[in-house]
């Protein structure tokens, strides 16, 4: 690591007195060079190479989850800006170039694992904290495919009662969208919460902890948006200012676009937005009980129209992290789109996925993407898929495909369920599923340590094989990870599949049947339904 360090110092050194920071570089792939990063979505398509054609452009688009502006290579180069970047692969070469900011590019070593731990320490180090550990240790439950926008508190009581009955561990419940009054009204519906506070008291008995979805925005033509809008609390669009007969304010809120409809939004570059929303979630908690929050939305897009804050100079990137910044105070959280917020204790899902196979099979590659740009605590979207209209009619839910959804997230950092696998599946592929849990609960220290771990040193609690054990030729392995040092897991993600092939490194490898391969090469082993290859090395 000291000698990773040194060469890194040199290679600054030497870059300040060649200026090579500047606003567009251009960098040459070497041969048998790969590179990661940008953009956590994506990640099924990385490594990058000589052969690649794509660009991307950071400014203003996070693809819906987390983004980075970093890139690093097998070969132990990098390349960090503060800024928002735009990188292009064509011709084997790659082009990096921003709107403003500096780029840097260096060497920091000869290897994946050189470049990624100069990262770490130069531009996101840990500081030392995690997301609460119920979101490692036990499995998590959002109410959001069986109930979507008709949450409420009958149905939230039967749906955690369920879970135990099952025989599942309770862990982090998640009440999804639609609990509240309006955007923006942070309170419960007392058309479909008659006690919320005796529910939440219910669910902790039955040990929960208890999480409410929020998000940014803001119900226009509420009594909430004319105090704020009043209070010069919400972005404005780019005329600022309006002259409307009886109008309570001359302040012109923007009006965005998102999957929900059409509302006014928070300028969370404003310090008064920022204290006033945190009262409202402290008063959530203090009246309440409830335990945390599902920070959703922020995305770095619903801030590129033209839009006007208090921070005239602020990115549309650059919202997405005011808005990640106030889960900091909440150690229960969760984000799907973050800006420049690794090695920070936040909860980091995946973007929804759909209910088919192409998508189980991006989950190891996007989580393992989010780990390569330094997000360490991370959670593979919703078991069996995120996209509630999938699972509306029961005659398209593929049973093999939620099984083995649910065995790829159980050796993942998090693990999440929303469909009742009870309702949706034979006894005996639900009982799968519940072995899978339990598989999650049972290693759940594990991840606790490694989550401790990512916290000081900022090593990756996922990752891939490339980074693991570089300068072996393990870059373009997507379908199997390394669960810290010493743990293989290669989840099957092909429907029907009863065998597959499985890499392993040189050494001893112990499988979770019992057999001890040799390693160093390639093995085939038999995977029934029931069955989730892991390797532990001897």
């Amino acid at each position: 690591m000291r000698k990773i360090l040194l060469v890194s110092f040199i290679l600054t050194i030497v870059f300040k007195a060649f200026p090579q920071n500047k606003e567009e570089v251009e960098i040459t792939i070497l041969s048998g060079e790969y590179w990661w990063g940008g953009l956590s979505a994506i990640g099924h398509k990385t490594p990058y190479d000589s052969e690649t054609v794509a660009s991307y452009d950071l400014w203003g688009d996070n693809k819906g989850n987390q983004a980075q502006p970093l890139l690093l290579s097998s070969k132990g180069r990098y390349v960090w800006s503060e800024s928002p970047i735009k990188y292009s692969f064509e011709d084997g070469t790659i082009t990096v170039s921003s709107r403003k900011g500096k780029i840097e590019f260096g060497t920091a070593g000869n290897n994946l694992r050189d470049a990624y731990n100069y990262a770490v320490t130069k531009y996101f180090p840990p500081n030392g904290k995690i997301p609460e550990q119920l979101l490692f240790t036990k499995p998590q439950y959002n109410t959001w495919i069986e109930l979507t926008y008709n949450q409420n508190e009958d149905d939230i009581l039967k749906y955690a009662q369920a879970i135990i009955n099952e025989g599942y561990p309770p862990g982090v419940l998640m009440i999804d969208d639609n609990w509240q009054e309006s955007y923006g009204t942070w309170e419960f519906s007392p058309r479909r919460f008659k006690d919320p506070k005796g529910m939440i008291k219910k669910l902790h008995a039955m040990g929960f902890q208890v999480m409410l979805w929020i998000c940014p925005f803001v119900s226009a033509d509420t009594e909430i948006f004319r105090h704020l809008a009043k209070e010069g609390m919400l972005l404005l669009d780019a005329d600022k200012t309006q002259e409307v007969l009886w109008a309570n304010t001359k302040n012109k809120a923007a009006i965005i676009r998102w999957w929900n409809g059409a509302s006014a939004c928070l300028d969370l570059s404003n310090p008064r937005a920022q204290a006033w929303f945190e009262e409202r979630l402290n008063f959530l908690m203090d009246e309440y009980g409830v335990d945390g929050f599902k920070f959703d939305a922020g995305d770095s897009d619903f801030y590129t129209d033209g839009i006007v804050s208090y921070m005239s100079e602020a990115s549309p990137n650059d919202h997405t992290t005011y808005f990640a910044k106030l889960g900091l105070q909440f150690p229960l959280n969760e984000y799907r789109a973050s800006w420049k917020m690794a090695g920070l204790p936040l909860a980091q899902r995946l973007r929804d996925k759909h209910h088919n196979w192409d998508d189980l099979q991006k989950l190891i590659p996007d989580l393992m993407s989010q780990s390569m740009m330094g997000y360490a605590y991370t959670c593979p979207d919703m078991i069996g898929g995120g996209e509630y209209q999938s699972f509306q009619n029961s005659m398209t839910i593929d049973e093999e495909l939620v099984v083995r959804s649910a065995q790829v997230h159980a050796l993942m950092p998090m693990m999440q369920f929303s469909v009742a696998p009870w309702r949706v599946l034979s006894k005996e592929n639900n009982q799968l599923c519940l072995e899978a849990a339990l598989l999650h609960t049972k290693m759940g220290s594990l991840f606790l340590d490694l989550a401790e771990e990512a916290s000081k040193t900022g090593e990756p609690i996922v990752k891939p094989l490339a980074l693991a054990y570089p300068n072996s030729g393990y870059e373009r392995i997507k379908d199997q990870f390394m669960l810290g040092d010493h743990i293989l897991v290669a989840p099957v993600i092909k429907k029907g599949a009863r065998t597959r092939k499985v890499v392993l490194p040189k050494g001893k490898w112990k499988a979770d049947d019992g057999k001890v391969f040799r390693g160093g090469r390639t093995v085939e082993v038999e995977v029934p339904l029931s069955r989730l290859p892991y390797f532990t090395k001897k």
